[in-house]
């Protein structure tokens, strides 16, 4: 999806520089020439590089718009595997140190490999695993605000267990509880109680709206480093520090950092990310390699005893075989391949900034007090339920409705906070799920209504009234069935396990501006309110209550409700082009539907394409075969007959019968066409544009239903 790659650079950077403190803190530059110094740099400076890698990968990782099982479990492998090598690749200096001669091999190789490392720069992979995992899970199951003082909780257990371990070691409670962890692990300094407080900074920062000014952003970055280090210094002055990796004025430090580097746009550098992480991981090679090189050509004096020389020789010999070998993988690996897998066939592309237009331009046409109720069934209408939703609660909304119980605890899976109706049928047996995913469930009937009461899980409900589309909902008459209707509704409202938040109906032709249309649609909203009075009457308090979807709203925009369930028009289209509505919102598109050329051969005239041979050829053609099909969710019924499809802003015809997987298209006597040019099915293209509702016209159908029945094979790109 869409990222603002540009706000990036900052990131990208600093990276580097990170990395040239961790040689900083193992190579100590300015010890030969300041104890002080050396101290402020190595122990207080420094010590903003690994928080700063952590925060880093919380921002791509937990931010709620990554917030997929698999990028966990891609962040997970990754990291493993880059552990796993460099555990390998320092075993000859673990061999040398006589590692494997310690006393109780198996259990220290355990400890070492969970919690400390196997060199004494690798505990921050187990830590990046340990902390990664447990800041995700925390963030997913108690939101950023719990989540940030479960965190903290654990960030302070382990700051009295380094920094300020001095103040408690001789408090037996405390001695006693860090003595037993100290046979766990060496450090407080690792991925349960440093790690994880800055992977979710990094997340919050991530979905977080509100960014600071530059100016305050590097002014509160600079104060709280100085602070950091006269706690530093302090700490260091009384003797109190059994480690010194982690200090109060570290987090905020590192929050107002990292929302300066926020502030550097531009060019985007990927390549320091492979740089900056071999730089960390060769540069005690490096150390050992010039030590050895500085004995061999009895240059020690230089190399090894001036700090500052030694220092800038770890730094050259690191970083130049750090930039060739990242140069290496990046002409001979698979970088470019994996960069487009996903997108080597067909996909459609999201406008987010499109989204959040319509999202301001329907608030804005809503009454006063009235609530966006997003509609993201059916996968957001074709969208990606998880990408549409994720960012829709990312910029505000806090009421979404889904079809059914499983998309349902689906969003909630993806983190999607605030209520989620589900306006269809749900199993009453599934009655648990819908309390433990906190799920607002459509109550379609009384009995059905009496028997999810029966269930005894205490369920969040809203009641939908049948005022005339006869499809769900309670019965709303005028006749002798009223006072019983009445009486059912009442029943309902006094049932123990049932929580009514909620009282709603639906309009069937809201839609039409026909003079018996509306004079339909005018008596479902009497028939909805009259029945919204007569429990008042009855000392019922009328919970929240919701009439309009896309076209109650454009049609009767007078309406006060509580909720508008936008559906069709939040993605940027109507159901047909020629709509008329009262309200004309300037609404923009949201979705794209494009695919690639993959073939491209001469067809000679009298030749056949296709199946059943619909389409000759009259003349020598060029044919292009296009990636998709209608098992993707573009009609068969659009081939041929004057259908067309934009390739480089051209008209290119649809000749012969759609396949389930390709169709041809005919482009004799266009330019700039070769395999792999996008081929554009719904959406702009240099100029040219194919609607989503002329698409749907043509296809005989709405555009309601094109775009939702576009395929699972089909991914999400965003822009």
């Amino acid at each position: 999806m869409r990222t603002a790659d540009r706000s990036y650079t900052g990131i990208d950077s600093f990276r580097l520089i990170a990395a040239l403190f961790i040689i900083a803190i193992h190579t100590s530059p300015l010890k030969t020439y300041s104890e002080l110094g050396d101290f402020m740099l190595t122990r207080g400076i420094a010590r903003i590089a690994v928080p700063f890698f952590f925060m880093t990968s919380g921002f791509f990782l937990i931010s709620r718009y990554n917030y997929k099982m698999d990028k966990l479990g891609v962040f997970a492998k990754k990291t493993a595997l880059i552990y796993g090598a460099a555990i390998v690749l320092y075993i000859p200096i673990n061999i040398y140190n006589g590692y494997f001669k310690m006393e109780n091999l198996l259990p220290n190789i355990i400890k070492d490999i969970v919690f400390d490392g196997t060199l004494y720069h690798l505990w921050y992979l187990p830590a990046s695993l340990a902390g990664g995992a447990l800041a995700w899970y925390l963030v997913r199951r108690l939101g950023y605000h719990r989540a940030l003082a479960v965190a903290a909780a654990l960030y302070l257990t382990g700051l009295f267990g380094d920094s300020y371990y001095g103040l408690i070691e001789k408090v037996p409670a405390f001695s006693g509880f860090y003595a037993l962890m100290f046979q766990v692990s060496d450090y407080t300094r690792n991925g349960i109680f440093f790690a994880p407080v800055f992977f979710i900074l990094g997340g919050w920062i991530a979905d977080c709206q509100i960014r600071l000014r530059q100016t305050t952003a590097w002014m509160m970055s600079a104060l709280t480093m100085l602070l950091m280090l006269a706690e530093g210094l302090i700490l260091h002055c009384f003797q109190v520090q059994r480690h010194d990796s982690m200090y109060f004025f570290l987090v905020p430090c590192m929050y107002f950092l990292f929302q300066a580097l926020l502030h550097f746009r531009g060019k985007r550098h990927v390549w320091m990310r492979d740089v900056s992480l071999l730089i960390y991981i060769i540069h005690p090679m490096m150390i050992v390699l010039i030590r050895l090189a500085a004995k061999v050509l009895h240059m020690q004096t230089l190399l090894v005893d001036n700090s500052v020389v030694h220092f800038l020789a770890v730094v050259a010999a690191s970083v130049s075989f750090s930039v060739a070998a990242a140069a290496l993988r990046r002409r001979f690996g698979h970088n470019k391949r994996k960069q487009h897998k996903g997108t080597d066939r067909a996909y459609i592309e999201i406008n987010l900034d499109n989204l959040a237009h319509n999202v301001k331009i329907l608030r804005e046409a809503m009454p006063p007090k009235c609530e966006l109720m997003a509609v993201v069934k059916a996968e957001a209408y074709g969208h990606g339920m998880y990408e549409i939703a994720v960012y829709l609660d990312k910029i505000g909304v806090r009421a979404f409705a889904a079809a059914t119980i499983d998309e349902g605890i689906a969003l909630r899976r993806y983190g999607i906070r605030g209520e989620i109706l589900i306006l269809g049928y749900t199993p009453p047996g599934r009655a648990w799920e819908l309390r433990k995913y906190d799920l607002t469930q459509t109550l379609v009937d009384y009995n059905y209504a009496c028997r999810l009461n029966a269930q005894e899980y205490r369920v969040k409900a809203h009641i939908k009234l049948d005022t005339g589309m006869h499809r769900l909902g309670f019965g709303v008459s005028m006749d002798s069935n009223a006072g019983k209707e009445l009486q059912n509704l009442l029943s309902v409202f006094s049932m123990r396990y049932l929580t009514i938040n909620g009282i709603y109906t639906h309009l069937c032709v809201a839609d039409s501006l026909d003079e018996e249309d509306i004079l339909f649609t005018r008596r479902q909203i009497a028939g909805f309110y009259k029945v919204i009075n007569r429990l008042k009457k009855q000392g019922i308090c009328i919970p929240k209550i919701h009439i309009q979807s896309s076209y109650g709203l454009l049609n009767y925009p007078e309406l006060k409700c509580s909720y508008v369930r936008a559906g069709i028009s939040l993605y940027g289209v109507l159901s047909t082009p020629n709509t008329q509505t009262k309200l004309q919102l300037d609404l923009k598109p949201v979705l794209a539907l494009k695919a690639y050329v993959i073939l491209i051969r001469k067809v000679k005239q009298g030749d056949s394409v296709g199946y059943g041979r619909t389409f000759v050829s009259d003349r020598d053609s060029r044919i292009a075969i296009v990636s998709i099909g209608y098992a993707d969710g573009y009609p068969r019924i659009l081939s041929g007959k004057g259908h067309h499809v934009l390739v480089n802003g051209q008209q290119a015809p649809i000749v012969g019968r759609i396949c389930m997987d390709q169709f041809a298209i005919d482009i004799t006597g266009l330019s700039n066409i070769s395999v792999g040019t996008t081929v554009t099915l719904i959406g702009r293209d240099n100029g040219g544009e194919i609607t989503a509702p002329v698409a749907a016209q043509q296809a005989q159908s709405i555009t309601n239903e094109l775009l939702s029945r576009i395929g699972t094979r089909v991914v999400v790109k965003g822009i």
